[in-house]
């Protein structure tokens, strides 16, 4: 039987105007999902949130229209630990695509490799209190514990005001770790927001600690173009260039203003406007963690 789903969230903008700033050969968006469609990836009975299908076809559409030539699909919480669309994905994308898992420690040693050779290079854990709040702190390191020997990150998703209750155990972590959206971070908080120190502290002090400046429009407090952004993204690409990486977010659920993603393109000469740190975060850095072919 075909499952039928209401969305409970906004879809991306359909219109998605040309950027004026011109992606480097092989950028990566290296934060982006997949959303079903629900008819052939059903959405997780236990989903905080039910989505609009947003397919391939409309991701590669996307990326194209924007330049973007890889990419790495972050599996959402909406298909719970069944990452079998993200799967599908990489195996039609001729080598051009990486994800990121959920997995809990149910999975197998054997179920892992079979995810690292479909191309999976990291796991992600939810601390975000309105997705699903703290995983279980036993889970939690079981399955570091089991990925670490494949070589992969993980990948944390923190409200900003958690941040510094965190920052001690991301720093005894046995691998290295990416932290979506800038922390969450507030624009309107400031650079000297305890959060932002703490973020900044880790970058300059832990080796293993890496930053996605995407998600301007959660960051931002004055809205469209999200300009406010920019000076927390600015100093986090000053910090440690060579582990930052940039993603749309598309297609960015549950934000309270829905982007275009070619003003989001449009962000990145001002976070980055020297062509060495585009470079890193475009395409070296992503490569390097994703493990993309050179």
């Amino acid at each position: 039987m075909t499952m039928m789903y209401t969305p409970t969230i906004p879809p991306p903008d359909p219109n998605t105007r040309t950027p004026k700033f011109e992606l480097p050969k092989l950028s990566c968006d290296a934060h982006c999902h997949i959303f079903g469609p629900g008819a052939t990836y059903p959405y997780a009975p236990d989903r905080s949130y039910t989505p609009p299908d947003a397919p391939l076809e409309d991701f590669r559409a996307l990326h194209a229209k924007l330049g973007v030539e890889r990419a790495v699909i972050v599996n959402a919480s909406v298909h719970g630990t069944d990452n079998t669309v993200a799967l599908d994905a990489i195996a039609q994308s001729n080598g051009a695509y990486r994800a990121v898992v959920n997995i809990d420690d149910t999975i197998t040693e054997r179920g892992l490799q079979v995810l690292h050779e479909g191309g999976f290079r990291g796991c992600r854990f939810n601390f975000v209190r309105h997705l699903g709040g703290v995983p279980d702190k036993g889970v939690f390191n079981r399955v570091i514990a089991m990925v670490a020997p494949l070589g992969w990150h993980i990948d944390l998703h923190f409200d900003a005001i958690d941040l510094p209750e965190y920052a001690d155990m991301l720093a005894k972590l046995p691998l290295s770790y990416t932290i979506d959206h800038m922390g969450r971070v507030r624009a309107s908080e400031g650079l000297d927001q305890l959060p932002f120190r703490i973020l900044i502290e880790l970058m300059q002090r832990d080796e293993k600690c890496w930053v996605k400046i995407c998600g301007s429009e959660r960051v931002s407090s004055a809205g469209p173009p999200f300009t406010d952004a920019v000076p927390f993204a600015r100093k986090i690409v000053e910090t440690a260039p060579d582990r930052v990486i940039w993603g749309t977010d598309w297609p960015h659920p549950n934000v309270k203003v829905m982007p275009n993603d070619g003003d989001l393109v449009d962000l990145i000469p001002l976070f980055a406007p020297e062509t060495e740190f585009q470079q890193k975060i475009l395409v070296d850095n992503p490569a390097r963690l994703f493990e993309f072919d050179t």
